[in-house]
């Protein structure tokens, strides 16, 4: 405690926030010791390690099982097709239908649990900084600001634990939607990948669902200042005990681990216990 109170005195008396003094990652929610990602701040770098160091073998996307090449190229699977911009019931940003298909022919690396989701909790993102001003003297927040400014926003962003390849089309149409139950007769939304977006919100193929849904815990666990609200962490928590990890699962955990530093101990726990944490 007497430790606690000389740290919070310097920080008031130097003008530091207690997030500056590094601490932000030394424990979890819950009181656990947990480093969190302390590998890289770039986003550029880390995608680029993703691509070469964890998914090297399995070139597959997260939602609709499409193959992609080392140069990103998407191969799209049978009888997938890309929604009607006119006819769908969830917000789309600015977009053109030709600008959308030539998203679907590349792989993008997407935040399970979006960037907006944690990056709204930072000033920086929803005040901006003093530093954040652009060439021509405009002020501006958000993402950019973000990532320019905060070192423990550009950790969480670049937290690969959390990145999962994905068709470019499907990642911005998904957008900063979070995951649901739907009625059995929401359709899907691409054709023959299972996934299904309305009323912005989505629900991906139940072979997914554990693994996207052990992803957010360990978001929660791994990062204080994130949360989940009700109702959506009593899905996530039954999706996680519904659907177990797989070997795939267990060894993309295994493989990160080794890059990144730190476990993601939701998933090693389980893997550990079937005997599938390895490479």
């Amino acid at each position: 405690m007497k430790l606690l109170l000389i740290v919070l005195t310097i920080c008031f008396y130097s003008n530091i926030s207690f997030a500056e003094t590094g601490w932000w990652f030394s424990k979890d929610a819950h009181g656990d010791k947990s480093v969190g990602n302390h590998h890289s701040q770039s986003f550029y770098a880390v995608k680029q390690e993703m691509l070469d160091k964890i998914y090297y073998d399995h070139r597959k996307t997260l939602y609709c099982n499409a193959a992609f090449s080392a140069q990103k190229q998407i191969h799209k699977p049978a009888g997938f097709k890309l929604p009607d911009l006119k006819n769908i019931d969830f917000k789309v940003y600015d977009i053109s239908t030709a600008e959308l298909q030539q998203k679907a022919d590349r792989m993008e690396w997407e935040h399970i649990v979006p960037a907006q989701n944690f990056g709204k909790t930072f000033t920086e993102w929803s005040d901006g900084h003093k530093n954040c001003v652009s060439s021509k003297g405009k002020k501006f927040k958000g993402r950019s600001c973000a990532e320019k400014e905060s070192e423990e926003f550009r950790y969480m962003y670049t937290d690969m634990y959390n990145l999962y390849p994905s068709i470019g089309a499907v990642n911005y149409l998904r957008a900063n939607f979070n995951f649901t139950q739907f009625d059995s007769k929401v359709p899907n939304t691409f054709g023959s990948c299972p996934l299904k977006i309305s009323q912005n919100k989505a629900e991906p193929a139940d072979e997914v669902k554990g693994l996207i849904a052990r992803t957010y815990l360990y978001m929660r666990q791994t990062y204080p200042r994130y949360s989940i609200g009700e109702p959506m962490y009593g899905i996530l928590k039954a999706w996680a005990k519904k659907y177990p990890v797989t070997a795939w699962e267990c060894k993309r955990a295994y493989r990160i681990e080794k890059v990144q530093g730190n476990a993601n101990k939701i998933v090693k726990q389980d893997c550990t216990d079937k005997n599938l944490y390895h490479n």
